[in-house]
């Protein structure tokens, strides 16, 4: 019996001892108090800020990735959005907020889906009661509305058998532009497998009126010297607002590069119509003049030109709120004599053109340089650098706008384009005996009433 009792004392000693070894965590060894140790709760999030793309307003942003853990805690993590930012889990289903389970680790998604127009910037906080909150900024840029449609797509434009320097497709383009603010076009060159023709050479786009057939130019260009045009971002930009009543549901366009090779280019175009309030319900546009089927087609400078017709007889209904020109003009040949600058006419020599109406100067146009050398398409091969007269390898040529400030309804003008006085001697080498200048005029109505386009007679 003493020694059952001995047993039971000794088993209960030893356990007594177990637990008295398991209730310490550490022991110092120095005959100290024995130390317990207590983990402390984290949160962390791998992103302190993030910028999106410029997005447009009712359209969502590219998401962007952001993580974010937590330990030690025993409570869910949540997480919320100010401003025009939304949280996602999946990239599919997205919130102004969302939590996590406690100590979760999880990749997550955020997107701008701006409402205005304009900078916003937000944020992402992170919380939880037992640590601090963490945050990562947000900002993003609410741009207008577009439509976009894309018409020529890799049209190869060349010259020799088998070839052609133009095009002529129909396309559909927006239907209703009654709340379209502004339309701009996009030229973008491609160098074809044989690579980029080697010249600057005059290119444009035109647009078929469909009563009368008859092609007008809605935007000219130049192409750079043997590179394409990926330099700009979505290539060589043209506002072509102005054909806003011509640029609507199914349109005949032609495309037209004077290239000279079999090489040639790569032609894309496309079309952004940006939605907004327009400064004018309807527009109106006529013909005034065209001498633009190419650069050797255009008026003849210092030379006869009687047989260019560039007086006109305009007449403008009534209920016109708004009028002015516009005129796209490039100088082309090397004839002589030369300016005191060596410059010669008419690609390079500085000339100041003057629009009279009814016999008087009202508008000038000042054909000189506009800065080729500061063309973001800078790694061009041959002379694309030095100034010309009013245009420039590889980029748009410039639109004149001349707006009458005074009311034009319900009147009838005469139009007169008149050059600066230049008597070509006609000395130079056959090829650049004579100088022309390429122009195409027209006259642009806007009303918030009804409107016809201003007839125009010779």
């Amino acid at each position: 019996m003493k020694s059952i009792t001995n047993r039971i004392i000794g088993l209960t000693l030893v356990g007594i001892a177990l637990i008295f070894v398991n209730s310490c965590s550490k022991d110092d060894g120095g005959g100290g108090d024995d130390v317990v140790v207590v983990k402390t709760p984290t949160l962390n999030v791998n992103k302190t800020s993030i910028q999106f793309d410029d997005t447009m307003i009712t359209k969502s942003s590219n998401s962007s990735s952001f993580s974010v853990s937590s330990q030690n805690v025993n409570s869910e993590v949540s997480i919320a959005t100010s401003g025009e930012f939304e949280l996602s889990k999946d990239n599919l289903i997205y919130s102004k907020s969302l939590t996590l389970e406690a100590n979760e680790s999880k990749t997550l998604y955020v997107r701008f889906s701006p409402t205005t127009v304009g900078a916003q910037t937000g944020s992402i906080n992170i919380t939880n009661s037992q640590v601090s909150q963490k945050t990562v900024g947000l900002s993003g840029e609410g741009i207008k509305l577009r439509h976009n449609y894309k018409t020529y797509n890799q049209e190869h434009l060349a010259f020799g058998s088998g070839l052609s320097q133009s095009s002529v497709k129909t396309f559909d383009l927006h239907d209703d532009v009654s709340n379209i603010e502004s339309i701009k076009m996009y030229v973008d060159l491609d160098c074809p497998s044989a690579g980029c023709n080697a010249w600057d050479v005059f290119a444009n786009i035109l647009v078929k009126e469909p009563t009368s057939n008859e092609w007008l130019e809605i935007g000219r260009y130049i192409t750079p010297y043997g590179v394409d045009t990926s330099a700009l971002d979505r290539g060589i930009e043209i506002d072509v607002t102005d054909f806003k009543s011509l640029l609507t549901g199914t349109v005949e366009l032609r495309a037209y590069i004077e290239v000279w090779g079999s090489d040639g280019w790569n032609l894309n175009v496309e079309f952004d119509y940006v939605e907004g309030e327009p400064d004018y319900k309807y527009y109106q546009i006529s013909r005034v003049v065209q001498y633009n089927k190419n650069s050797l087609e255009g008026v003849i400078y210092g030379e006869d030109q009687s047989e260019f017709d560039m007086t006109k007889t305009i007449t403008i209904s009534d209920e016109v709120e708004s009028t002015h020109l516009r005129t796209i003009i490039t100088g082309w040949g090397h004839a002589t004599p030369a300016d005191s600058d060596g410059r010669r006419c008419a690609e390079w020599c500085f000339r100041t053109h003057s629009v009279k109406i009814n016999g008087a100067s009202k508008f000038q146009h000042n054909m000189k340089g506009i800065g080729c050398g500061n063309n973001p398409i800078n790694n061009q091969a041959g002379n694309w650098s030095p100034d010309r007269a009013g245009w420039c390898p590889g980029m748009a040529v410039p639109l004149r706008i001349d707006k009458f400030n005074e009311d034009m309804s319900n009147s009838t003008f005469e139009y007169d384009y008149g050059f600066q006085a230049w008597t070509n001697n006609l000395q130079t080498d056959a090829s650049n005996k004579h100088a022309y200048y390429a122009i195409s005029t027209f006259i642009v109505l806007k009303s918030n009433e009804e409107i016809s386009a201003a007839s125009v007679l010779d």
